[in-house]
């Protein structure tokens, strides 16, 4: 085991941080307000009474990003993990499926599935996990191996009060940061580094922003709006949910 060096950690953030910005630059600059009108329930914006394009545009534009940042920003900050691991106990990218990240401690392998929250999947998926972690196990065994071998679901934020699931441990927050690297405290030193050029990133991004923001709710004002300026949501729904008109 090796001691976890911060400035480590900041430079890998420094040097790492562009490519969620870029990427969430990039799931703005594709998206196309057919396609994501097609996947919004349109009853839900009339229920909620919204009278203008606007209203309508900004609700399917911040949904979509809100969605798609923590899907970006999740991804980021598991390589982030897995670079810490390799710092401190040498663990490496598994060639095992779903299998995240594999490192040796105490004469234990441990073989984690990381994912960025604590509530990230129902019950289907977390078998799924389960029988992930079954299969890498009987891999790894394979050649009478009697290694001892940990499975570990580790969630970067968020908290389990209950880790010990009986087929695998669940670690969360503090206490998977803590199990990856030794330091109790690194899931506070993380903070400070991701913080770097976000004001200046963060300015590029709400300018493309507004820019969509306008170019989409002119569109929709020209396929969605009657000449009055009212909504049409007949048309709206039609677009939606209606059945492909035959050629």
């Amino acid at each position: 085991m090796n001691i976890l060096n911060i400035k480590d950690i900041t430079q890998y953030v420094n040097d790492n941080i562009a490519i969620f910005h870029e990427k969430r630059l990039k799931s703005l600059d594709t998206l196309k307000l057919e396609k994501v009108l097609n996947r919004k329930n349109p009853y839900l914006f009339k229920a909620k009474f919204a009278e203008t394009s606007e209203q309508i545009v900004r609700g399917i534009v911040d949904a979509h990003i809100s969605s798609n940042e923590e899907t970006i920003f999740g991804d980021w900050l598991e390589e982030l993990a897995v670079f810490v691991n390799q710092k401190v106990y040498g663990g490496w990218k598994s060639s095992a499926k779903s299998i995240d990240l594999e490192f040796d401690k105490d004469s234990i392998r441990y073989i984690v599935n990381i994912k960025s929250g604590n509530n990230w999947g129902n019950s289907s998926q977390i078998s799924k996990m389960k029988a992930d972690f079954s299969t890498a196990k009987k891999t790894l065994r394979t050649g009478g191996s009697g290694i001892n071998i940990i499975a570990v679901n580790g969630c970067c934020y968020g908290k389990d009060n209950n880790p010990d699931k009986g087929d695998y441990f669940k670690y969360c927050g503090q206490e998977f940061w803590t199990f990856i690297s030794g330091n109790e405290n690194l899931y506070l030193d993380i903070i400070e580094p991701l913080g770097t050029k976000a004001k200046e990133r963060n300015e590029e991004f709400q300018n493309f922003y507004n820019k969509m923001i306008n170019r989409f709710t002119k569109e929709f004002s020209n396929s969605f709006c009657n000449n009055d300026g009212d909504i049409d949501w007949q048309k709206l729904v039609e677009f939606n949910s209606g059945k492909k008109k035959k050629k």
